[in-house]
């Protein structure tokens, strides 16, 4: 999904790479997904972001193979909600770099406004994207949660990808 140009063919793997997860729409969907916020409503809701926005670039996230549509019943007409692929979930160590960084280098709007990596194993918050700096292990989106104070009192459990 690119920005302003194609840079999907760059020799330059950040390019490529930039060219679908450089959007900040992007980004902050597939934050909404890692949540276990994956219904168009809810996360138009949560982003405050209009609808063809939004659509754009779930539509951008379901062709980069990021993301999938699974069926779902909530009583009324059958409908789709957006979870992680396997290639999707492998984006969780850019998601925390993001968020690693901005807690490091930029400063909150007020102290609700922060949100945290937390390896789940052992409890801790880490300052790392991919390895927990307290025990050295493997951050996966099956042992990371994120806390964010805006959202809940305690951290959440990030959700995987299905299978």
């Amino acid at each position: 999904m690119a920005l302003r140009s194609d840079w999907s063919q760059r020799t330059c793997s950040m390019a490529r790479g930039l060219d679908i997860l450089g959007d900040p729409w992007t980004m902050l969907v597939l934050r909404e997904v890692f949540f276990g916020n994956g219904r168009f409503d809810a996360m138009k809701s949560r982003l405050a972001v209009a609808d063809s926005v939004l659509t754009k670039r779930l539509a951008g996230l379901v062709e980069s193979g990021l993301l999938t549509k699974k069926a779902y019943d909530d009583g009324g007409r059958p409908r789709q909600e957006y979870v992680l692929t396997p290639k999707g979930e492998d984006a969780l160590p850019v998601l925390n770099a993001v968020a690693i960084w901005s807690e490091k280098h930029l400063p909150a709007p007020s102290e609700q406004a922060h949100m945290f990596v937390i390896h789940s194993g052992c409890g801790q918050r880490t300052g790392s994207a991919d390895t927990c700096t307290h025990c050295g292990e493997r951050l996966t989106a099956a042992n990371t949660s994120w806390h964010s104070l805006t959202r809940s009192e305690s951290p959440v459990e990030l959700a995987t990808a299905t299978a």
